[in-house]
């Protein structure tokens, strides 16, 4: 579950969530209309935190890790960098519609059955692409992020935002434990964002 846009930006009191329909619980989520009151808990943890001098942004989305890249594209537009998105899905049904992306973001897509964009993942494209000086922030699935290891090899400094079920959100239960170069770290609380070169695969 990310946020995937506050709206307005100058005046951040609405937010919006991006989720797919994997159980019952974001079933009944879907299910909410408008006037339904909802309870909260969060945001937790910490986010993503591009340098203060980065001109230029790449933000690689796999699948629904496009949710919270569209809120920090937003916010690296607002402080006038350059954002350029990779996007991978598996079909051209599941990508995210351009439509809704903050205008001026450079786009590039790939999809593994190759209906839309590039045919491949989109690791492929960024195996492709001089990424060179730019910052780079990753949101996708653990195979991705095992993939974009081995393809940078702790070249380059990657923010990666990790997925984990979550038993509290406070860091009392331990069930979102993952292992680092520092040892075991909580997504809910030291987490959701990690560099990707201190995460033990």
């Amino acid at each position: 579950m990310s946020i995937h846009r506050v709206a307005p930006l100058s005046d951040p009191t609405d937010l919006a969530l991006l989720f797919s329909l994997v159980g019952r619980g974001t079933k009944w989520l879907a299910q909410r209309g408008q006037g339904d009151i909802i309870d909260l808990f969060g945001p937790l943890g910490n986010s993503f935190t591009p340098s203060t001098e980065a001109r230029d942004l790449l933000l690689v989305a796999g699948g629904m890790g496009i949710a919270p890249l569209v809120f920090l594209a937003e916010r690296g537009l607002e402080a006038g960098a350059g954002v350029t998105l990779l996007l991978g899905a598996q079909t051209a049904e599941q990508v995210y519609p351009k439509h809704s992306l903050p205008p001026g973001i450079k786009l590039q897509v790939a999809t593994e059955d190759g209906s839309i964009g590039n045919r491949g993942t989109v690791i492929e494209l960024l195996s492709d692409f001089d990424y060179g000086s730019r910052q780079i922030f990753a949101c996708g699935p653990v195979a991705m992020y095992q993939t974009l290891a081995n393809l940078i090899k702790g070249q380059k400094s990657i923010q990666v935002s990790m997925e984990a079920r979550m038993g509290c959100g406070f860091g009392g239960c331990y069930g979102c434990a993952i292992e680092t170069r520092s040892g075991l770290r909580l997504v809910c609380k030291d987490g959701p964002i990690f560099e990707l070169n201190d995460i033990v695969w």
